[in-house]
């Protein structure tokens, strides 16, 4: 899988989430069928598997399952908080078209 990144902001906020969390815990980020244009992304917290794939930084942990790497190769999550709300979002270069919130896309 071509490497998933992790915005500094996303990083810190995944960080600060997992503090609160028992030891092992990660920021499960996963594609799954639906929403207006197929696939909409997934955001958990759960216990990785051994099939997952691990991205550690800063002391943020993500597991991603094999199903959603494909979908999520060359991805970065970002984390924005601003004055409409905060929020995780995906830019994935791999989305050919998405919804107007950017919870829903189309691959290529």
């Amino acid at each position: 899988m071509s490497q998933f990144r992790l915005s500094p902001a996303a990083a810190a906020r995944i960080k600060s989430i997992l503090a609160a969390e028992p030891p092992g815990t990660a920021l499960r980020v996963a594609v799954e069928g639906g929403g207006c244009n197929g696939f909409r992304y997934r955001f958990a917290l759960d216990h990785p598997t051994d099939e997952d794939t691990l991205i550690e930084e800063a002391g943020a942990v993500v597991a991603i399952d094999p199903a959603s790497a494909d979908l999520l190769a060359g991805a970065e999550l970002d984390y924005t908080d601003a004055l409409i709300g905060a929020h995780f979002a995906v830019r994935n270069p791999l989305a050919r078209s998405s919804c107007g919130c950017g919870a829903s896309f189309s691959p290529d």
